[in-house]
């Protein structure tokens, strides 16, 4: 009985000293969004503390002793705030430390880096977008913008060869329906061909946030139907701050089979044309033969690099922030891939597997940036930035080729069968440099009147020099392999060389006066641009055949074991020693754009409109470079477009949203569609299109936001786009012969519904979003039908028919889902993503109901880091966790490939390809001075 009387008067002392545990949550007093990170301990027991969550919130021990809590946060003054008792929940409101610089006071808010600050944005924007933050992107496992992008609603990215995404497609449009913009200004892209931007080029630790804008305002450029991709990079921040990290990885891929290289060095930059003249012959000995060199081991470590400072001088006056990141990695796929046509000795329309393929790629992707941001505030009125960026890529790739023809000889019963073997060897160099002059002056009373002018200049570089491919084959007979030789026909080796550059300059103007009254505000804004764009691209080719000197045979069967063991000692002869000149990839482009826009902003209480009209005029011209024979080697397109928009947002409760908007855009054709080029092919001709129209789209949106907490957001939207021209590819009939190419075809429609929903709860969070996209457009395709005359010798017929389809890259369905965890007591942060996208249309096929189509594809990534008190963050990311192949298939089947080996139907249909590109994983260090 003693020992329980004195077990109770113990306990009922340490809940005496101890006390009830005090809860609360911690806010920015002037904007209200909860604190993530805010440090708080007892003043009278610090060793006694807590940390906000991911909801502001915190909990923490008391004691009867224990009266004052002391908050701290960085950017605001601590505070010591009494707690009288813990009955309640407190709220503890911090103030912005405030800092003079000269005669300029300012306040540091929440930066736009953090997640509170995008969701500020997305809810202040005057049009729809999404945002993304570089806290948000340190912490995901994307390394590139192109994987960023893939997180948002009405987002997917078309894949390169190594699984990585390289082009955003917004809402279901193609990549050539939405523009990349650097801090606002668009760019040039280093594609021979178009004029979309890769956004695997780009380091994402680079960025400060990553805006996708889907509706357009009078001051935006109108040419995105799709949207705008907006990489908005890191700027001075309030104090000195230095960043530097380091981390290695490695593609598991490689675990199971060797990477395969060659040495780039050896790549002849110039092809010999370029080097001697367009009179010089051309012979095998102008050729590096080292580049065929194919080398073989195990794959080192990828290495990854970057630093960053920041910083602000004479005397805050001066803001400072230089950045710079290197990536160096290893990647590949490994894939089994199906040739095919149409059959066209019946009227079945069914697929015929032509060609077995097992292929490999290697890959070694490097890429830099380097990036310099510099403003003067001379004055609070007036302020100058200067940016400068530079990104660099440089990918080497080996691709190795197995194919099994299918359709000569091929008897797999008895092993019978004709073997072919292709490798390429290719390394491509992507550069983009950008130089922004911008200033922003603010006159009159109240500052009612502000003028911002930016001046620009953009360059794009392409190269792919030397790209060399050789082709061997052998036949199998009875399961044994007979000798390997070099092909003779049509050629057993390919050199290439191709470079493009863009160069833009750019020129910006804007006007805004405001005019105030108690009631209402009034803005009035208008301005212009002008871009001066040249373009030149030039593309040879040789044709080698195999030849040795001392056999009397132009055209030598080498054998390898014999003549030859390694590509690099075969001899060639040059087929064509004055290369291709004359195709119609060497050519020269201009686009001059010009614009003028008006725009009135209306906000009375809680209703914001926004009417506006922007004019562009375009000038596009081409010129081939060498003359072709029967097509305009010149031509021009001009035009002007008059765009209107009009957008609405309703606030009628604190944090909600109502939004409805329209707008008119535009989409260009690219510089190459509107050459007169024409590439014959077995039963089609390829050629450009002068008399291409460029597409108008009428857009409509509506979208509900609201936003619980800061940090925390549910979007619901609607959109619809009417495209008038849509530019496809598709088969046109001219008397006998059948023309593959870019194509006005009607009119299209595309609609759809996002949703996207953020919330946390103190240490645990979950982010995701949903689409759903349908679109239609119909085109002309081929057709085989039985000759209805039977004495005509012609058995089958082909006619143009009708087909209605989806717009090429559209998905149905996509869905994103990111699991959240952070612990800012011990200092840990975790993050599982998955991301799927449903059933897309990869390719148009030129005959009915053969499309190509990309199966739904899941990817699951995670990330994990670690804090430590002296500003070291370990972290680990892996990416592809369950090794997701990549599946093209089409939506119909012919029993006669199932004898094919290693054929299987795909959902009814025909399997086509299977990629598999392996786990990617990286462990790393941060710091942070």
């Amino acid at each position: 009985m003693k020992f329980i009387s004195l077990t109770a008067f113990f306990f009922l002392c340490t809940q005496v000293l101890i006390g009830k545990p005090v809860k609360g949550i911690v806010k920015d007093s002037e904007t209200g969004e909860e604190l993530i990170g805010a440090t708080l301990v007892w003043k009278e027991n610090p060793i006694v503390g807590a940390v906000s969550g991911l909801d502001g919130s915190f909990q923490m021990e008391s004691s009867a002793n224990t009266h004052t809590l002391i908050c701290r946060y960085v950017g605001y003054e601590t505070l010591e705030y009494p707690i009288p008792n813990t009955d309640s929940e407190w709220t503890i409101l911090l103030k912005p430390a405030v800092r003079q610089i000269n005669e300029v006071v300012v306040y540091s808010y929440a930066a736009n880096d953090s997640e509170n600050g995008a969701r500020n944005i997305e809810k202040l924007a005057t049009n729809i977008m999404n945002v993304v933050s570089a806290k948000a992107i340190e912490i995901s496992p994307d390394i590139t913008v192109a994987n960023v992008v893939q997180r948002i609603s009405g987002v997917t990215v078309e894949r390169n060869s190594s699984g990585d995404g390289q082009y955003a497609i917004l809402r279901g449009m193609d990549k050539r329906y939405n523009y990349t913009l650097v801090n606002g200004v668009k760019i040039p892209s280093p594609d021979n061909k178009n004029r979309f931007v890769p956004l695997d080029i780009f380091p994402s630790e680079l960025l400060d946030r990553l805006e996708v804008t889907k509706t357009l305002t009078a001051d935006m450029e109108g040419d995105a139907v799709g949207g705008a991709v907006n990489l908005v990079m890191k700027d001075a921040p309030d104090k000195r701050q230095i960043t530097a990290n380091l981390s290695i990885g490695y593609n598991a891929l490689f675990l199971e089979r060797k990477f395969y290289s060659f040495d780039t060095k050896t790549v002849t930059k110039q092809s010999p044309f370029e080097k001697y003249g367009e009179s010089h012959p051309a012979k095998a000995q102008d050729f590096n033969e080292n580049v065929i060199r194919m080398q073989s081991g195990k794959t080192p470590a990828g290495l990854f690099g970057g630093f960053s400072y920041g910083d602000r001088l004479f005397g805050n006056c001066l803001g400072v922030m230089l950045a710079g990141s290197f990536q160096n990695s290893y990647r590949g796929s490994n894939s089994l891939l199906f040739n095919n046509s149409t059959a066209t000795s019946d009227a079945s329309n069914l697929p015929v597997l032509t060609g077995k393929n097992d292929r490999t790629y290697s890959e070694q992707q490097t890429r830099y940036g380097l990036h310099a941001k510099l403003d003067y505030r001379f004055s609070p009125l007036h302020k100058l930035q200067w940016y400068n960026a530079y990104m660099d890529f440089v990918n080497a790739q080996v691709r190795d080729n197995t194919k099994t023809e299918l359709n000569i000889g091929y008897d797999p019963e008895n092993g019978d069968y004709n073997l072919g073997f292709d490798t390429r060897f290719r390394l491509t160099h992507r550069q983009i440099l950008n130089s922004t002059l911008k200033g922003t002056h603010y006159f009159l009373k109240n500052e009612t009147l502000k003028i911002d002018w930016s001046a620009v200049y953009s360059q794009a570089f392409n190269e792919v020099p030397d790209n060399c491919s050789v082709y061997t084959s052998t036949r199998v007979r009875d399961g044994k392999m007979g000798s390997i030789s070099v092909v003779t026909t049509p050629y057993g080796s390919e050199r290439r060389w191709e470079h493009n550059s863009d160069r833009d300059l750019a020129g910006y103007f804007n006007l805004l006066y405001t005019l105030l009254s108690d009631q209402m505000k009034l803005d009035f804004s208008a301005g212009g641009m002008y871009r001066d764009k040249q373009r030149s691209n030039f593309y040879n080719n040789y044709l080698m055949l195999p030849y040795d000197e001392s056999k009397p045979s132009m055209n030598n069967n080498l054998i390898k074991g014999t003549d030859w063991n390694d590509y690099s000692e075969i001899k060639f002869r040059v087929h064509n020693p004055f290369g291709s000149t004359g195709n119609p990839l060497n050519y020269d482009a201009s686009e001059k754009i010009a614009a003028g826009y008006g725009q009135a902003k209306l906000q009375i209480e809680r209703l914001q409109v926004i009417l506006g009209l922007r004019i562009e005029n375009t000038n596009q011209a081409y010129h081939l470079k060498h003359a072709i024979e029967g097509v305009k080697n010149k031509g021009n397109q001009r035009y002007t477009d008059y765009l209107p928009s009009l957008h609405l947002k309703y606030s009628p409760w604190k944090n909600n949203n109502f939004r409805a908007s329209y707008y008119q855009s535009l989409n260009r054709p690219g510089f190459f569609e509107i050459v007169p080029y024409q590439i014959l092919n077995d039963d089609y001709t390829e050629r450009g299109n002068p008399e291409l129209k460029h597409t108008i789209a009428h857009n409509v949106d509506f979208r509900y936001e609201y936003f619980p907490r800061p940090s925390e957001q549910v979007l619901a939207g609607l959109f619809y786009k009417r495209l008038q021209n849509p530019i496809e590819q598709g088969i046109l009939a001219e008397g006998q012969g059948q023309f593959y190419q870019p194509t006005n075809f009607g009119d299209a429609d595309n609609y759809g519904l996002e949703i996207d929903w953020m919330k946390y709860f103190h240490s645990f969070g979950i982010k995701g979003n949903y689409t759903f996209t349908q679109s239609q457009i119909t085109t002309s395709k081929l057709f085989n039908y039985d000759n209805p005359d039977p004495a005509s010798s012609e058995k089958i017929l082909v006619k143009n028919v009708a087909q209605t389809r989806p717009l090429n890259g559209q998905a149905k369905h996509v869905v994103n889902l990111s699991l959240l965890y952070k612990d800012s007591q011990s200092a840990w942060d975790g993050q599982v993503a998955f991301s799927y996208t449903g059933d897309r249309l990869h390719a148009v096929s030129r005959y009915f109901d053969d499309d190509i189509w990309e199966s739904g594809y899941l990817q699951t990534d995670v990330s994990l880091e670690k804090k430590f008190k002296c500003g070291i963050i370990l972290s680990a990311k892996a990416t592809n966790l369950f090794n997701t192949p990549m599946v093209l298939y089409l939506k119909k089947q012919n029993p006669a490939n199932d004898k094919v080996e290693n054929y299987e139907n795909y959902r009814n249909g025909t399997w086509l390809r299977r990629d598999y590109y392996g786990q990617n994983v990286q462990i790393g260090v941060r710091w942070r001075f």
